[in-house]
């Protein structure tokens, strides 16, 4: 029997939960699918599937972009160890692709995520920009034109040293 102020020596270390083996995983296992081929004919069975194509157009028609729809797929399959990341990105233009066809095909409006929503703040930001850099070379202009306005003080020596007597 154990009292109170004993260390007990069998308990978990911290964080172990959050360990797995190597290869425990089906991100860790070689995939299932090796190249794009095998990859597209993959999402093609998978997209012809009558509950899949309803499930798309449905998400599409809530508003989100075809882009990220594609990507979230693509990224779930990969942690499925269906393929890996690069064939993943390699047949993601293909996704999207059939993804806009059945958006197309159910008569619904989408937003494809291909348009770069912040382009009208880049350009407000160069206008900015530019503006700033006028004013700021105007400035520099009328400055010159200042100093070319005032006569020249007469050269005067000072004296110098670090104890002499300044004159005015």
């Amino acid at each position: 029997m154990q009292t109170s102020n004993e260390p007990i020596f069998d308990a978990p270390i911290p964080g172990m939960s959050l360990t797995h083996e190597l290869g425990d995983r089906p991100w860790q296992t070689p995939a299932k699918h090796a190249n794009v081929d095998e990859v597209m004919d993959y999402y093609m069975e998978r997209m012809s599937n009558e509950e899949f194509m309803v499930q798309v157009v449905e998400v599409l028609e809530s508003g989100v972009p075809v882009t990220v729809l594609a990507n979230t797929i693509q990224m779930a399959s990969v942690m499925d160890g269906v393929h890996s990341l690069d064939t993943g990105m390699l047949v993601l233009p293909m996704i999207m692709e059939m993804m806009m066809m059945l958006a197309e095909s159910a008569d619904i409006e989408y937003d494809d995520g291909l348009k770069d929503p912040n382009k009208k703040k880049l350009r407000d930001s160069l206008v900015a920009k530019t503006i700033s850099q006028y004013e700021k070379k105007l400035r520099e202009t009328d400055t010159e034109v200042l100093t070319q306005d005032l006569p020249e003080k007469p050269m005067t020596d000072e004296p110098k040293g670090l104890m002499a007597r300044r004159t005015q």
